[in-house]
């Protein structure tokens, strides 16, 4: 594999301390071994890569899944669980101008049809994800993010004023805030483990610690190569997201862009706890900043807060990211500052060049599909993205808005885009202000 991070980020360093990993057992996938014949080989074990096996298999079609680490040990099992409206870095503004207002109403629509898509599944397989939260609240970081907030509300939403915070509570220094009603909040690792077993239960084969090594075109499809075997597939789906490799296809070089994210979880809080702090609501929420930080009040009482920002991956940057998570949560939140923060840990978001997601064909490989790029958003874009691989390699329409299917472009700098990311998170600290 060629990746653009140091070892360590693709390591266990980063993971360590994720709360996730206490709420609910791994399933025992065996290890690819020897030569297996499947109508489709998907790699990536995550919330596409789930939805899209789950979604063949009720097609009737034989799918094998090669997942490069041990179930949920990527983006899907430790990220803050926010099923929600997102996906996409545009605004709706922004969107328009790119691409016309009809396929920026269409994108809108298809990210309200991702939580949707999430609800029936959970609805259809009884999948128990501690599910909270009615819908999603913005916070207002500034008096100037609340003045957008109120140019940008509509009756869909409930526009909150900072003095209607505290009956709501999410007391905070926040200066208003604007309530979508769709999305919840989740248990991201259940949700996950849910959607394998669904999809086993239909006949899906899953694998742990096979990670691909090669693709390679063959006369009747594609040889997917692991350490012990190989996969012949008629079709292939890549769904690797930020953990993709440079040449896991060579097409993939450069067409997605990993960053940081990391969380933090505390003890159970108190009612007395909650109370003091002004914060007394289930509701998931996150604020107005590019650099955002996001929270909430889980079913057992803990808070889980999360923000974007690192942009070095070793253990020193790594210290130091935890560090400056807790500041923040510490300086959001003071009634908190001396509550035990008992997990920590990070791993990768991915962003593509256009700032939407990409879910479409692999130009020049006939049968292979590749999906990515949630810009944060993986619960339900990721699951509605799967869906929509399925169905491309069903030879179906995939359903998709035409946002989604243009052809992913290439960043600037090639493996050394990384380079990219400190002046535009410079920018984007600015903005904040």
């Amino acid at each position: 594999m060629k990746r653009i991070f140091p070892d360590y980020t693709y390591g266990d360093g980063p993971r360590q301390g994720c709360w996730w990993d206490e709420t609910i057992a791994a399933p025992d996938w065996p290890e690819q071994q020897g030569d297996l014949q499947v109508d489709v080989a998907v790699i990536g074990g995550g919330f596409t890569g789930a939805s899209a096996a789950l979604h063949l298999a009720d097609a009737a079609v034989s799918v094998a899944v090669c997942e490069a680490e041990t179930p949920g040990w990527g983006a899907s099992g430790r990220n803050g669980g926010f099923c929600c409206l997102g996906g996409s870095k545009l605004s709706y503004k922004a969107m328009c101008r790119r691409y016309g207002e009809v396929a920026a109403q269409a994108y809108s629509e298809a990210e309200s049809d991702a939580v949707q898509l999430v609800e029936s599944l959970l609805d259809r397989y009884g999948i128990d994800v501690d599910r909270h939260s009615k819908g999603e609240t913005q916070l207002a970081h500034s008096h100037r993010a609340m003045e957008a907030l109120r140019r940008n509300a509509d009756e869909n939403g409930i526009l909150h004023e900072a003095a209607d915070l505290f009956g709501l509570g999410l007391n905070g220094p926040f200066h208003g805030g604007y309530t979508t009603p769709v999305g919840f909040g989740l248990n991201p690792r259940k949700y996950l483990f849910g959607l394998t077993q669904a999809a086993r239960a239909q006949g899906a084969v899953f694998f742990q610690n096979s990670p691909v090594l090669s693709i390679e075109k063959t006369a009747s499809g594609f040889a997917v190569q692991t350490p012990k075997g190989q996969i012949r597939a008629d079709k292939v789906l890549v769904c690797t997201n930020g953990y993709s490799s440079e040449d896991i296809p060579s097409w993939m070089s450069a067409r997605y862009m990993p960053a940081q994210s990391t969380v933090l979880v505390t003890r159970p809080l108190t009612q007395v706890e909650k109370a003091a702090q002004g914060w007394t609501s289930d509701q998931m929420s996150y604020d107005t900043r590019n650099l955002l930080h996001y929270f909430r009040v889980m079913p057992d009482g803990r808070f889980l807060f999360g923000m974007r920002g690192g942009l070095q991956s070793s253990p020193k940057a790594e210290a130091a990211i935890r560090m400056q998570v807790q500041r923040d949560f510490k300086r959001m939140f003071p009634a908190w500052s001396e509550v035990d923060v008992t997990h920590i840990w990070s791993g990768m978001v991915c962003m593509s060049r256009d700032l939407v997601p990409f879910v479409g064909p692999v130009p020049g490989q006939a049968g292979m599909f590749a999906g990515f790029a949630y810009h944060g958003n993986g619960v339900a874009m990721g699951t509605y993205s799967g869906r929509a691989l399925a169905r491309l390699a069903l030879g179906q329409t995939s359903g998709l808005p035409n946002v989604m299917s243009e052809t992913a472009r290439r960043f600037p700098l090639g493996r050394w885009r990384r380079a990219l990311m400190p002046p535009a998170y410079a920018a984007m600290g600015l903005a904040d202000l």
